[in-house]
């Protein structure tokens, strides 16, 4: 296997994150919002779900950030270091 296939590996698994994480901020949106019930039984399958993929990454993230209330800044954290990983890896090639 090349590193041209590792890196395109690597930049099609932090894409996918990054969708993860804007799909779980929507449906978090969404419910906060009262625009969907939580009693929705699928939107709240799928949001436990990418909670549950999710939670490795961003609960180390959720350490090391300082405390700020109500809004949690580690999905936004995971995708600025994401997009950092994503530089590096282009300009590898």
């Amino acid at each position: 296997m090349t590193l041209d296939a590792l890196i395109q590996i690597v930049g099609l698994l932090t894409s996918a994150i990054v969708m993860l994480v804007i799909v779980q901020f929507v449906i978090g949106l969404l419910f906060a919002f009262n625009v969907v019930s939580p009693s929705n039984q699928f939107l709240t399958q799928v949001y436990n779900s990418i909670n549950s993929l999710l939670e490795p990454i961003l609960g180390p993230i959720r350490r090391i950030l300082p405390q700020t209330g109500a809004i949690d800044f580690s999905p936004l954290v995971l995708i600025i270091l994401l997009q950092i990983v994503g530089i590096v890896l282009d300009n590898l090639r």
